[in-house]
């Protein structure tokens, strides 16, 4: 591969789109690994990919590691590079006035009116989220927000103990909260 890429030509073109797709297995990796949009993986995948052929052809891809491995460290920096850039940027958003100041500003009626819209649209946003989560879930999380204890919820649902039952409503709150983000 390598040899082609220095090649130039036909050759190398042909290389540069083996390269592409022989672990173009990354985008979806990187997309559940580090919990970026395809699109973002796809950016930071592409940039790799022109890193390594720019590298090979300088000469400072030494060969030390494999071109495998190479290309995942240059990709999971890339990955890291864009999650950083991300929070940077959602740091300025904060800076903004915030909401309850916002508030404050208005009269004491609509100050009522647009919490309690707030409120209901959380609500709703909520309900949605956890309906998508399955059935088992569902049923889980609506009964340990009611105040059951793991105890009642795994007679409820038929689970053989209260710590599988304790286990399944953490995995099925963690989903939810991937979710909710």
């Amino acid at each position: 591969m390598i040899a082609g890429l220095e090649a130039g030509g036909v050759q190398r073109r042909q290389c540069e789109d083996r390269l592409y797709q022989k672990y173009a297995y990354l985008i979806a990796d990187g997309a559940r690994k580090h919990r970026l949009g395809e699109d973002d993986c796809a950016s930071a995948y592409s940039d790799t990919v022109l890193t390594v052929i720019e590298n090979i052809l300088a000469g400072r891809f030494e060969g030390r590691s494999e071109l495998k491995t190479y290309i995942y460290q240059i990709f999971t920096n890339k990955c890291i590079d864009l999650i950083r850039k991300k929070s940077t940027q959602r740091d300025r958003v904060h800076d903004a006035i915030s909401l309850d100041d916002s508030l404050l500003q208005l009269p004491d009626s609509a100050r009522s009116v647009v919490q309690q819209l707030i409120a209901q649209s959380d609500v709703e946003r909520l309900r949605k989220l956890i309906g998508t989560l399955g059935e088992k879930c569902r049923e889980m999380i609506l009964a340990w927000g009611e105040g059951y204890s793991d105890e009642e919820i795994a007679r409820q649902l038929n689970y053989n103990t209260a710590a599988v039952a304790k286990t399944s409503r953490l995995r099925c709150l963690e989903r939810l909260r991937d979710l909710y983000q």
